[in-house]
Order: structure tokens, then C-alpha cells, then sequence
């Protein structure tokens, strides 16, 4: 039963993924001269994720409220990492914002070429110039007031706990005076297990801390802004697990 379940799961993919990216694909040609934010492109790209999600009946996918009722104008997501259907999670909340992620998933035919022409930002892990050009793409979406998701541990957290912080997200937000808005994640790192292509149970969650500003530090402002975020997200992971997450 689990192995016709997860094909009929991976076939919907399929099916919704290539629909929906054509569908987007018309968006991004009629928009692309006058959205360089990709807003537009964005929002159907996500939408197609949220069916995605929809067409998996074991996985809920939610977040919490309350959600700030507007994002600063400069703003740097970040959030705790842990499962590959994160991102999945991430689309349900009410904005658009630009996701950093490994370049190998932009060669998935479809679901990758949909996060390519999202405007989502390419980052092959381990070199030095793939790093500089995305935070180079991600600098500019900031200063036009798109907000840029990073995970800043890196990597998924294999046990829960919450890995040391990489410095780029916070580098970036001191240098284009952006706020950094802590995001924690529960419950997704069950969807796909290790080594399994079935999809499993999962109730996955997200809850959105208060912006965290970046401007009027002093030269320690890289280890100050990079410990406020990590001990919002402990905070907000924190009040998830007292709501049973």
C-alpha cells in the first residue's frame, strides 16, 4: 500500500509540477519586462508548490499565526533546516520571497526550471564565487524590497538541534541595512526519510518571529545580529514544541 501511495504521489507531482509550470512560464514572458522581483512568476510558481502539497494527503503543511502584518521594507528570512520539503512549508506564508538554494535542484525538470524562472537564487555549495554572485543577486532583490530566504546552518540538521550559523545572511543585512526576521520550523523532518522515496506522515509548521533591525550596530555587529537570530529561532522553536510541534 505505502508503494502505491508514493507513486501515485510522485506521478501528481509530476502531473501538477509540469501544468503548473507552464502556466508560469506564460506568466514570467508577460511580466518579465516590468517585474524584476519576479513577483508575478513568484506567486504561481508557489502556488503550483502548494498543490504540490495538497496532492500529498499524509503531509500538512501550516503556519502559525500571528504573522507580522507587513515585512520591513529591507528584509533577510532565516530560518532553521529541517527536511528538503522546508521550502514546501515556506510557500504558505503570505509573501513572496526569494529562496537561496543548491544549484542541483534547479536542474529538476519542471519543479527546478519553475524555482530558475521564480527568480529563486543558485548556490553551488563549497565555491567561493557561486557564494559572492548569489549574495550579489540576493543584495539586489533586498535593496528593490524582496525579501531572500536563507538557511543559515547550511545544511539539514539531522537531529533537530540547530547547527552553527554560516555569516553570509547577517553580513548581508548589516551591509544593505536590512532587518533579519527569524523563522523556526517543526515537524517536516519525518516527510521524506533518509534513503526512503515514500512520502511519510508529517505535520509540518512554521512560526514567524519580529524583525530583528540590522542598522545602528557597532563593530561587533555581525556576532551580535547572527546570536539575536539564532536565540529567536531557539525561542520560537521553543514555543512551537509547548504547542505540541
Amino acid at each position: 500500500m505505502g508503494a502505491l501511495f508514493g507513486i501515485w504521489t510522485w506521478l501528481a507531482f509530476a502531473v501538477i509540477s509540469i501544468i503548473g509550470f507552464c502556466v508560469s512560464l506564460v506568466a514570467f514572458l508577460l511580466t518579465f519586462p516590468f517585474d524584476p522581483n519576479r513577483y508575478v512568476t513568484g506567486r504561481c510558481i508557489r502556488a503550483v508548490g502548494r498543490l504540490m502539497c495538497a496532492a500529498t494527503p499524509v503531509w500538512k503543511l501550516s503556519y502559525q499565526t500571528p504573522v507580522p502584518a507587513g515585512l520591513p521594507e529591507r528584509c533577510v528570512c532565516v530560518s532553521n533546516h529541517c527536511s528538503n520539503i522546508d521550502p514546501f512549508l515556506l510557500i504558505h506564508l503570505p509573501w513572496e520571497m526569494k529562496f537561496l538554494a543548491k544549484a542541483s535542484l534547479f536542474q529538476i525538470p519542471f519543479i527546478g526550471w519553475g524555482m530558475k524562472i521564480a527568480g529563486d537564487i543558485s548556490l553551488v555549495r563549497g565555491s567561493g564565487r557561486s557564494a559572492r554572485a548569489a549574495l550579489l543577486t540576493a543584495g539586489r532583490y533586498i535593496e528593490r524590497g524582496m525579501p531572500v530566504l536563507f538557511f543559515p546552518e547550511g545544511t539539514r540538521s539531522q537531529d533537530g538541534e540547530l547547527l552553527p550559523f554560516k555569516d553570509g545572511a547577517f553580513r548581508l543585512a548589516i551591509e544593505k541595512g536590512a532587518a533579519v526576521l527569524p523563522i523556526a520550523i517543526a515537524g517536516t523532518s519525518t516527510a521524506l526519510k533518509k534513503g526512503d522515496w515514500k512520502p511519510s506522515r508529517a505535520h509540518g509548521t512554521c512560526l514567524v518571529g519580529q524583525p530583528i533591525p540590522s542598522v545602528g550596530r557597532g563593530e561587533d555587529a555581525l556576532v551580535q545580529l547572527k546570536a539575536e537570530s539564532r536565540a529567536a529561532i531557539l525561542e520560537l522553536k521553543r514555543q512551537l514544541a509547548e504547542r505540541g510541534y
